[in-house]
């Protein structure tokens, strides 16, 4: 057996490289790699083939929790289409979402029952939702929702597509982790 560690993670699992994936086939070629390279068959080969098998196995682990992750499949669509998402460098948000965060971090210092918090859970539920159906729309082209919040006018409408989907991807980032603040707020009030 013979896996190219170079490829991309598509490629690996024989997958187009787009957002929307038919998860049941990533479960199933998953598989099929980890049967194909699992060290045990390897055995008999002497203790360098099993090392090999298992970097083999690594590879697929790596690339099999990158693309199960929506946040993180964007992420790596956007680096490889020349928009690295660059979080911790590139803050810069629409400015109705930049409200919505202060109100929203607002509430949860607000929240005094568990119910307040549940509708912060929601609300945020209902924007990651809306947030990855905007990240689909500019990485794959098409859209299941309404118009993108994402919308700002670009020299290239390939590139302004990825770099609003880089956006998106760091919109969705901090929807994802001020979910989990508010459910450990939730957690700790009803302990």
């Amino acid at each position: 057996m013979s896996i190219d560690l170079n490829a991309s993670d598509f490629a690996l699992f024989e997958l187009p490289e787009q957002f929307r994936l038919d998860m049941a086939q990533l479960d199933r070629q998953w598989k099929a790699l980890l049967r194909e390279a699992h060290p045990d068959k390897f055995a008999g080969d002497g203790a360098a083939a099993q090392r090999v098998a298992m970097q083999w196995a690594v590879r697929i682990n790596e690339a099999y929790q990158r693309l199960k992750n929506p946040q993180s499949r964007a992420a790596y669509l956007c680096e490889r289409r020349g928009a690295p998402v660059k979080a911790h460098t590139n803050t810069a948000m629409p400015s109705a979402f930049l409200m919505q965060q202060m109100a929203w971090r607002e509430s949860l210092e607000e929240a005094t029952t568990p119910d307040d918090l549940e509708t912060l859970l929601e609300e945020a539920a209902s924007a990651r939702k809306k947030l990855l159906d905007e990240i689909a729309m500019h990485l794959d082209g098409s859209a299941s929702g309404d118009n993108a919040r994402f919308d700002r006018q670009s020299d290239s409408s390939v590139h302004g597509d990825v770099l609003r989907a880089a956006e998106g991807v760091r919109a969705l980032m901090f929807v994802e982790r001020f979910s989990s603040e508010v459910g450990d707020a939730l957690a700790r009030m009803d302990n």
